[in-house]
């Protein structure tokens, strides 16, 4: 049998997905291992998460470092010394630079609170209910040097009802999020997915 593909997460909160991911993989949803966890908050739930399941974390202080280009360059050389073959970033509160995004580049896939393109960015949720939109929804995708302007992976849409808080609308959204977010891992373990320009090729 095949290796499984050795995952990092990258997360700056909670790290809800992240649990969503790990739960996954345990189960064996799809053919992968999380073996490491990043963060770059000390304070990051996500952190004791990998704990509580025996997986390597660590904390990359952007203070550390002159440049966003050598913090960067830090989290790089340390995903390649554990031999990462896919990175997930998962509420990860910040953009991927250049010198990530082309190391890891269709190796790399973030999850955002909206069908994009719309709404991208912060607060993607209270951007849908300010503009008044009827449905929104979530988004798996590649990393690229925009602000979630990747090609799109998976989407899975959700109906905005009219009585509908930030707070309620967020927390039906991220139930989605848990779904596809693990879909997308395990049609990339398979090799199902294949870039062709802005298009996301999904076989089988």
């Amino acid at each position: 049998m095949r290796e499984k593909l050795r995952i990092a997460v990258l997360a700056s909160g909670n790290g809800t997905n992240l649990q969503a991911l790990i739960d996954a993989s345990q189960r064996g949803y799809f053919h992968g291992q999380i073996v490491l966890v990043v963060s770059n908050n000390k304070d990051a739930y996500a952190l004791k998460r990998a704990e509580n399941h025996n997986i390597d974390s660590v904390f990359i202080n952007r203070n550390d470092y002159r440049t966003r280009d050598d913090f960067d360059r830090a989290i790089i050389k340390l995903l390649e010394g554990y031999r990462i073959d896919l990175v997930l970033l998962a509420g990860y509160m910040r953009v991927a630079g250049r010198d990530m995004v082309h190391t890891f580049y269709g190796r790399m896939m973030n999850i955002h609170p909206s069908l994009l393109p719309a709404f991208p960015g912060l607060e993607a949720q209270k951007q849908a209910l300010d503009y008044g939109a009827k449905v929104s929804g979530c988004t798996v995708h590649f990393v690229d040097e925009g602000v979630d302007t990747g090609p799109i992976i998976v989407q899975r849409a959700v109906e905005v009802c009219e009585d509908d808080t930030v707070e309620s609308l967020s927390d039906r959204i991220l139930a989605e999020e848990h779904k596809i977010y693990p879909l997308a891992v395990r049609f990339y373990c398979e090799g199902k997915l294949k870039i062709e320009g802005r298009r996301v090729r999904v076989s089988g």
